[in-house]
């Protein structure tokens, strides 16, 4: 940056100096010359300067005059300085406000200047700093404007309405620090609008706008929260958030409509005198009354409208007549016309009526198709309603559903709601991005057949363990079919370049270019997926274009969705003459710069891995944050439709090579993938188990959505066909079984497969095969979830057609054990009789049902003998057909079929009448009335017992181990682990039967134990309680497999007779530890995820598993329900344990202490829980304990039942440990069970516990600084928060102690500060305040909670308003106001970030450093690399702010940048360098002088370069250095001290900026000045240049006789000249000698060469 030099040149610089005294021609050449320059600049000082397009002259947009053309100025870093010198240059007052962003419109022709910097002390512009002349990276968007005290701007105050039709309505603007502003409309109302109405005199509000209805503001946000009385006087009397603190963007800006305006305001809308409330008469609010709306140019456009805003589904009619009655007596004054598409009535456009008045009986009405409370559902945020997030409304509101469970089944039936076709895929993850507000349903369990989404089953309404990262999405295939386009860019190369044309009423039309700019252009490329506008290139000729012209004078703000938002004339109108016609050139047209993408290892080009050509190499993306935004561009930039599936974690196997980008966020209307944000190249923390994937409609997958069964007896039969390319053909054979077949079954809804039949039954057809290969899993809901090899690929070995025969294809033999079943029971063998029939499942009544008939049940299924034949529905009501009534069996019969029976159906009973039967191998005696649900086996989980014929479940209150010990007895389920409450194992659903239960743990049956009446209560489901049983889990159901050892390696469970894996999704230490204590294989010590042991086979049992870390078996903790996951065998987890060769014999468990590490020792032996005698307990046994458990050390042995006395067996005694043993079996002891003990002999042992007593690190995040936010703490490498369940000032206080923040001011709960992610670490707090660490106070295990994200604690401590002042330095430069910037956080120092660095943050380092201004902002790590972190990136500062901690600064340590990136600063300094040239024949060459300690230095030339000559030209706007001479030596002794020791590298833009650490004053011991001669000429104007060629000419034409006598004068004084000095002939008559080809060095002139001392009169006359 340089000075910006004379806008109006002295004469004393126009002359030059040390003229020679010979006069005559020269002289007057030279006077010319003077009153050509002098002409053009000497005007006066506003002359130079002016304000446009404002109201008055000191009001308007910076014009500044240059090279005799007016250009405008960039509003970077313009501000209250800047703006109070251009007022104080035109005379026109003080400042009253500066306006960046265009607010007196945008200018035309050349930006003059950049980043002008003015200390506000200057007289006029030319004297403040800026670029040089037309150096700018601005568009004219960018014009900064000025508005003095002496404009009639003053008269309008400090507030205004911008935008709207008059000053009465509009975006409120508000005048503050000299800027003006725009209001949030966060809590903006008609009491704030009163105000405002009332300060400008326009009446009464109307209306309270939102959401930039006036369009968005460009200047700064200055109120927030504004909260008035409606009494104020003005606006700044109200109540409302500090000047500019807000949470807000511009499309938030607040706006007014006031009386005085005379704009007609619809705030409300209603249907009246209808039987619903979505039918009847039209009416609005105005005027604060209902007014009935004229039914002219009323249709079903308008009633969509109205239906829509209602939500109250389609519109069914807009009748005419006398339906629905007369209105009230006003009428609403406009008419309105509606596209059918707005989301409110106030959207659509309304106009006076034409014929002026309506009369009663011309009323507008409606008929919507109406909607019932939580039957709406809507899918949004991805522009097409048939997919995207899936919300559903619901006590008055809209909401979210989690994806737990979340499958395609719950997507069918969205997409039948929504009258959308079918459903392709079922996306979970907020793929469709994160909803806000409640979230409505979980656990969402649809059969496909429902008719609405809200008649599926699911947790109560609000009642989820889930945020927003979960919201549940649907593709549905109506979502797929292209829309007809509505623009277009014609007759361009490519589709995203040409003539802009629309399509209105069936007609394509161009676009008038009248007021088109990029801001149009900009919309145009968003609509049309192309990317962002180009500059328009010249010449470019898209055509005549057609003749209509549909639109004229558009205006867009540049953030409209659509061209058809934007303001522009109404359709068809315009003066616009043939062939002015808009066009727009996209980045999406220049596809060679581009980077490539492919799909990869699909089933076509269309789906496939995401691969990106980068530097040579095909490489990955990471799926962090990947969703169907991003794979929205991937298959637009393919030409691959639209996006039917986004999968991650590498689901189409993992690629190779690089991966490279990460994080990609993409909005969707980016024309390539590497336009879209992300981080660098290469950049990610990621492994090829997460690479991206992406399935296109264009791959034609989602024709496998279109399956019959054909040739076969029923629909439920057949040869596999799926319709593609308007024909049916089948499936190969090559590899197909039971698991495909399992999946073309469930998505034709015809049960499970029974075979996986070939060809040869069902025959081939027309021999046409289409899909050459799938394979499936089995658990897929669709045959398009598969991997599939198609179309037509031509690769089928076996000429095969697959085909299916489903469960439902036929009616089963009643004899089979297939066709009867015991359903709700506890076991298979007991529950309510099901037969199957007619394809469907019904019960049977309970008439005469007996135990013959029930014997004849048990005998069929293989169950035993019966034991009871309940009836009245004994084991629920079913639902569907009573298929059998009167059934008689004698006993004896071998199935249910031979007994004597009413015909199928017919029957006198409902389901209250349901029968049930209990058998033998059932093990249970009797009517089960108690049972465990919730859990991953039969003997954990959730308590219900069965009273009334209803299941319900048992209130926690007083629930404890004696109450749990019961329920296990009773079950058959061994001894009691644990007792949990709080709904551990999820709320239940119907009566809560008992509270209160206290049993003595004695009791054979629970119904013993004393509680409270049966149904009374004062609890909720959250209070359900749980029992956890030894049950028969044992290592043989758990195994570690592949690894070094039966101890380490992939984690293997076996259920349902099958051994399968573990998905790692949650998988952590706590979940080893249980599994390595169930395999006796000491403590965790890792917990690998990612298939680090090798990728299983068969199935994956369980998924997000989360262990407490204190269970005896991996049954125990809870986990999706067993086959329920998301994963594929590369999440298979895994463990690693301390023992690689302890036994499996035993296990050791500390219980009814406070935590896990203290309490009674027990071991697991023969299946079974038992205690150990205190005969000889001692510490070296206690030792041995603790070690096993990962307790620490003993602390302590306690005897004689010190924790309680045991239920169990007394499994050890005398036990003699040495204390080094790895487990308590390896020490010595009497045989198991062999004791002479009593339970009042129970050894106990107290561990160390270091896991809670080491220092549980904690901090708070999000908040304003690091003394308030959300509570975060550290564990198991992990951080987490912690629950607000019971937290209090008395917790907060610890936090604020352990973190030096002060005393505790507030403990907020409810997320006070954001939602968290990840673990929920602690939960029920309860510190006394005065622990000084967190893990001191008493909480709920680690990890343990029953709370969500929404319930994240928060804390305030005192020291959060105390701001501490960022420490700033800058390194690494010249001097201590030069250099890289760097701060310190956290006793170290780093860098910062140069993206979106600029003068305003360099502006704020410069004046805390005491620098004086910012000269330039360096970028790339220009003054060296960085050693330390980087600190700060995307650091944004106003300019404003007197120190840089109050700049907006991005969380400290977060960035996706390298020390390649460091920002630098150069700034004024006490000694800013300023520089010009002396004796030269210009501005731009001549003796370089440096300004330095207040004193004028030249430079010494001994170090001098053409580099350091460029900077000084580059300095003083002189374009490029030609040359740089060394000027005249100095004679000692002339007192001529030169400056020293500068070096530039040449890439400077300022002397500043170059290396002066040696340089000062000195001899210069060579003697020699330096000098720059630059190659432009600076200040001369095109009119001046031929003046001087006019005047050369004319001398030399009529000068002949004036040479000869200036000649003869000349040579004398040279002779006498040469005889008085004749030793310095060699010296200069100046001090400089010029070197270039426009001026030659003056030398000593000889006698006979009268032409060469004419020229070089001339060229002197020349010089300006």
């Amino acid at each position: 940056m340089g000075m910006l030099g004379c806008l109006h040149p002295s004469p004393s610089r126009l002359g030059g100096r040390n003229q020679p005294s010979c006069g005559g021609a020269k002289s007057a050449g030279t006077l010319l010359l003077m009153a050509c320059l002098w002409g053009t600049a000497a005007e006066s000082p506003g002359g130079l300067l002016r304000l446009v397009g404002g109201p008055s002259r000191c009001a308007g947009r910076v014009e500044v005059l240059h090279n005799g053309t007016w250009g405008t100025v960039c509003d970077d870093g313009w501000g209250s300085p800047e703006g109070q010198v251009v007022c104080r240059q035109l005379g026109c007052g003080t400042l009253l406000s500066v306006a960046p962003g265009t607010r007196y419109g945008e200018g035309t022709g050349q930006i003059w200047l950049d980043e002008v910097n003015c200390t506000g002390e200057e007289r006029d512009l030319s004297e403040c700093r800026a670029r040089p002349w037309g150096e700018h990276n601005c568009q004219h968007v960018e014009d900064a404007s000025v508005e003095c005290s002496d404009s009639s701007i003053t008269a309008l105050g400090t507030l205004q309405l911008l935008n709207g039709p008059n000053r009465c309505a509009g975006r409120v603007e508000v005048l503050h620090n000299h800027m003006w502003g725009t209001v949030c409309d966060d809590g903006w109302d008609l009491v704030d609008a009163a105000v405002v109405c009332r300060q400008l005199g326009c009446g009464t509000p109307l209306s309270a706008t939102s959401g930039a209805h006036f369009g968005r503001g460009h200047d700064p946000i200055w109120l927030d929260e504004v909260n008035c009385t409606g009494t104020e006087d003005t606006l700044f009397d109200c109540q409302a958030s500090a000047w500019g603190n807000n949470n807000c963007f511009h499309g938030e800006d607040a706006g007014v409509i006031c009386s005085a305006s005379e704009m007609s305001v619809a705030t409300k809308l209603r249907l009246a005198n209808g039987s619903t409330h979505c039918e009847g008469r039209v009416e609005v609010t105005h005027n604060g009354t209902w007014a009935a709306l004229c039914d002219e140019g009323w249709g079903l456009a308008e009633a969509r409208v109205v239906c829509r805003q209602l939500g109250c589904g389609r519109a069914l009619s807009a009748p005419g007549g006398f339906h629905f009655g007369q209105g009230p007596g006003q009428m609403w004054p406009d008419s309105v016309s509606c596209v059918g598409t707005e989301t409110a009535l106030s959207a659509c456009k309304a106009k006076p009526r034409g014929n002026g008045t309506c009369h009663h009986g011309r009323e507008a009405r409606v008929v919507c198709a109406g909607n019932s409370e939580g039957d709406q559902v809507r899918l949004v945020n991805y522009g097409s309603r048939c997919a995207g997030r899936v919300e559903v409304f619901h006590n008055k509101k809209w909401g979210t559903v989690c994806d737990d469970n979340w499958d395609l089944l719950d997507a069918e039936v969205v997409c039948r709601q929504l009258d959308c076709g079918r459903a392709l895929s079922a996306p979970g993850g907020g793929q469709f991005g994160r909803g806000d507000g409640i979230i409505w349903m979980d656990e969402t369990n649809c059969t496909g057949m429902e008719s609405t989404l809200s008649a599926c089953r699911a947790r109560p309404w609000g009642i989820n363990n889930c945020y927003h990262g979960e919201d549940a999405g649907v593709v549905c295939s109506d979502s797929i079919i292209p829309e007809p386009a509505h623009l277009q860019l014609a007759n361009g190369s490519h589709r995203c370049a040409g003539r802009v044309e629309v399509l209105h009423q069936e007609e394509w039309g161009a676009v008038c270019d009248h007021g088109w700019d990029k801001q149009d252009a900009e919309v145009v490329c968003r609509q049309l997926g192309c990317g962002t506008a180009l500059p328009a290139l010249e010449g470019a000729d898209f055509g005549t274009g057609p003749r209509r012209i549909w639109l004229d004078n558009m205006n867009c703000q540049g953030t409209e969705p659509a061209l058809t938002k934007c303001r522009a004339s109404p359709w068809g109108e315009s003066s616009c003459s043939h062939g002015k016609h808009a066009s727009v050139v996209c980045s999406g047209s220049a596809v060679s710069t581009f980077a490539p993408v492919r799909l990869v290892d699909g089933p076509g080009r269309c789906a496939g891995r995401v691969e990106v050509f980068h530097n040579e190499k095909w490489g990955t993306v990471c799926d962090d944050s990947w969703d169907f935004m991003d794979a929205k561009v991937v298959c637009r930039q393919l030409d691959c439709g639209t996006v039917v599936m986004a999968p991650r974690r590498a689901h189409f196997g993992q690629g190779q090579g690089p991966i490279w980008l990460d994080d990609v966020r993409c909005m969707g209307t980016e024309a390539a993938l590497s336009e879209c944000r992300a981080k660098g190249w290469g950049v990610h923390g990621c492994e090829h188990g997460e690479d991206a994937g992406v399935v296109c409609s264009g791959s034609g997958i989602s024709d496998l959505g279109s399956l019959r069964l054909v040739n076969g007896s029923d629909l439920c039969s057949g040869k596999v066909e799926v319709f593609h390319d308007q024909r049916w053909g089948g499936i190969c054979t090559d590899g197909w079984d039971l698991a495909e077949a399992h999946v073309v079954c469930r998505q034709l809804g015809c049960g499970a497969a029974h075979s996986a039949a070939g060809s040869a039954w069902f025959g081939t057809g027309d021999g046409l095969i289409w899909v050459d290969a799938v394979e499936c899993t089995g658990t897929e809901g669709a045959l398009f979830e598969c991997k599939v090899k198609f179309w037509g690929a031509e690769s089928c070995k076996s000429r095969g057609h697959a085909g299916v025969s489903c469960s439902a294809s036929a009616d089963l033999d009643p004899g089979s054990s297939e066709a009867l079943r015991l359903v709700s029971g506890p076991h298979r063998c007991a529950g309510r009789v099901e037969v199957f029939h007619n394809q469907q499942w019904g019960t049977i009544c309970d008439d005469s049902w007996d135990l013959n008939d029930a014997a004849v049940v048990c005998r069929q299924l293989g169950c035993g003998t019966a034991m009871s034949a309940p009836g009245l529905s004994g084991f629920g009501q079913g639902s569907g057909p009573i298929w059998l009534d009167g059934v008689s069996c004698l006993g004896t019969e071998a199935t249910l079929a031979e007994c004597p029976v009413k015909p199928w159906g017919h029957h006198t009973c409902n389901h209250v009448e349901d029968a049930s039967v209990v058998c033998s191998g059932s093990g249970i005696a009797s009517i089960p009335r108690l049972r465990l649900v919730g859990g991953l086996s039969e003997c954990a989980g959730r308590v219900e017992v069965f009273y009334n014929n209803k299941w319900g479940t048992v209130c926690d209150d007083s629930w404890d181990l004696r109450d749990a010990a019961v329920v296990c007895r009773q079950l058959g389920c061994g001894v009691a682990l644990s007792a949990p409450s709080s709904a551990r194992f999820g709320w239940g659903a119907g009566p809560i039967w008992l509270d209160d239960v206290s049993c003595t743990g004695e009791e054979t049956d629970f119904s013993k134990c004393q509680a409270k009446m049966w149904g009374i209560h004062n609890c909720h489901h959250g209070e359900d309680a749980g029992v956890v049983c030894a049950g028969n889990s044992s290592s043989a159901d758990l195994q570690l497999v592949d690894g070094p050892h039966r101890c380490a390696g992939r984690v293997e469970v076996l259920h349902a007779g099958q051994w399968g894996t573990v998905c790692d999704d949650g998988w952590d230490l706590n979940d080893a530890a249980v599994v390595c204590r169930q395999l006796g294989c000491g403590r965790a010590e890792a917990a690998p995820g990612r298939a680090r042991f090798g990728r299983g086979m068969g199935r994956i049992w369980l998924d997000d598993v989360a262990c407490a870390g204190s269970e005896d078996a991996l049954a125990q903790c809870r986990a999706h329900p067993w086959g329920q996951s998301n994963c594929n065998h590369g999440e298979d987890a895994s463990v690693v344990c301390s023992d690689a060769g302890a036994t499996n014999t035993s296990t050791v468990r500390l219980v009814d202490g406070p935590h896990r590490c203290a309490g009674r020792v027990e071991v697991f032996h023969n299946q079974q829980w038992g205690t150990v005698c205190d005969n000889g307990w001692d510490l070296s046994d206690a030792a041995v304990v603790c070690w096993q458990l990962g307790c620490g050390v003993a602390v302590a042995a306690p005897a004689g039942a010190s924790f309680g006395r045991g239920l169990d067996p007394i499994w050890l005694d005398r036990v003699a440990c040495v204390g080094g043993e790895k487990a308590l079996v390896q020490c010595r002891a009497r045989p198991w069970g062999i004791n002479s003990c009593t339970h009042e002999e129970d050894a106990g042992v107290v561990c160390s516990d270091l896991a809670r007593a080491e220092v549980a690190e904690v901090r708070l995040a999000e908040g304003p600084n690091r003394c308030a936010g959300r509570v975060e703490v550290l564990h198991a490498g992990q951080w987490g928060t912690v629950c607000d369940d019971s937290w209090d000032l008395n917790d907060a206080a610890v936090v604020c102690r352990q973190l030096g923040c002060g005393r505790a001011e507030a403990a907020h709960g409810r997320a006070y500060f954001g939602q968290g992610t990840g673990h929920i670490w602690l939960d029920d707090m309860s510190c006394t305040g005065s622990e000084d660490n967190l893990a001191q106070c008493q909480a709920h295990p680690w990890g343990q909670s029953n709370c969500h994200h929404g319930e994240d604690a928060g804390v305030v401590c005192s020291d959060a308003n105390v701001t501490k002042e960022v420490q700033v330095r800058l390194a690494n430069g010249p001097n201590r106001c030069a250099g890289r910037v760097e701060v310190l956080h956290e006793q170290r120092w780093g860098t910062i970030c140069d993206d979106s660095w600029d003068l305003k943050d360099a502006k704020v380092v410069c004046q805390q450093l005491g620098c004086g201004t910012a000269v330039s902002v360096p970028d790339q790590a220009h003054f060296g690399h960085g050693l330390d972190p980087i600190w700060l990136d995307d650091v944004e500062c106003t300019g404003m702010e007197t120190t840089f901690s109050q700049c907006s600064l991005s969380s400290w340590g977060l960035h996706n940048c390298n020390h390649n990136e460091d920002a630098g600063v150069v700034c004024s300094g006490t000694d800013p360098l300023q520089v010009r040239v002396q004796d030269g024949p210009g501005p731009c060459a001549g003796r370089v002088e440096v300004l330095y300690n207040a004193t004028w230095h030249g430079v010494c030339g001994s170090r001098w370069s053409l580099l350091e000559a460029g900077v000084v030209c580059r300095q003083l706007g002189c374009g490029p250095a030609q040359s740089a001479p060394v000027g005249a030596q100095l004679r000692q002794g002339d007192g001529h001290a030169l400056l020293e020791g500068l070096s530039c590298r040449g890439t400077e833009s300022l002397l500043l900026e170059c290396q002066q650490r040696e340089t000062g004053l000195g001899p210069c011991t060579q003697g020699s000045a330096a000098g720059v001669v630059c190659t432009k000429p600076k200040g001369a104007t095109t009119s001046c240049s031929v003046l001087i060629a006019l005047l050369v000419l004319v001398m030399l034409l009529s000068g002949v006789l004036l040479w000869l006598n200036l000649k003869r004068r000349c040579m004398a004084a040279a002779q006498a000249g040469a005889r008085q000095h004749p030793g310095d002939q060699n010296t200069s008559a100046t001090s400089f000698r010029p070197v270039g080809a426009i001026y030659l060095p003056t030398k000593p002139e000889s006698p006979e060469d009268a032409d060469t001392e004419m020229t070089q009169l001339m060229k002197e006359d020349a010089a300006p």
